[in-house]
């Protein structure tokens, strides 16, 4: 099974949208493995969006993401990372369809929500907000409902 890292960030947690994402992640059967409240410090924001750093707007996303807090999870499930990235929807929530959690919930480009785009980002990004420990192994009653 695929792992992916979902954040829901400041707005999201200042919203009150924290529960209504998990909703949506287990309503799919996706299994919530570790999740989290962070206030993050602008140094761990550079590192998690270091492939960013030569863009206009990085200084000023690792600024806002470390101006609240972060309600970090990781999600379970076969095909997770390109199916959670639909899920998610556009960067910008004007440009997303109705049904995906920005095309509803996201009023600007600050979005509400990330999610890791590939799964090797998705490993390196779990590793920078969990330690192995926090990580919970469980088999979910629902997974013989869900794959074959």
């Amino acid at each position: 099974m695929e792992q992916t890292f979902i954040a829901v960030k400041p707005d999201g947690v200042q919203r009150g949208l924290c529960g209504e994402i998990i909703k949506r992640f287990e309503t799919r059967g996706y299994k919530l493995v570790a999740a989290k409240f962070v206030q993050s410090s602008e140094e761990h924001m550079k590192n998690h969006y270091a492939d960013l750093k030569d863009m206009p707007f990085y200084a000023g996303l690792c600024k806002y993401m470390s101006s609240g807090p972060v309600f970090a999870m990781v999600w379970e499930g076969q095909s997770i990372v390109k199916l959670a990235r639909m899920m998610l929807g556009e960067t910008n929530p004007a440009d997303s369809k109705p049904g995906s959690i920005r095309g509803d919930l996201g009023s600007n480009m600050r979005n509400i929500i990330h999610g890791s785009d590939t799964l090797e980002n998705a490993k390196h990004e779990i590793g920078l907000w969990f330690k192995p420990e926090e990580m919970v192994t469980y088999t979910s009653c629902a997974k013989a409902f869900l794959y074959e």
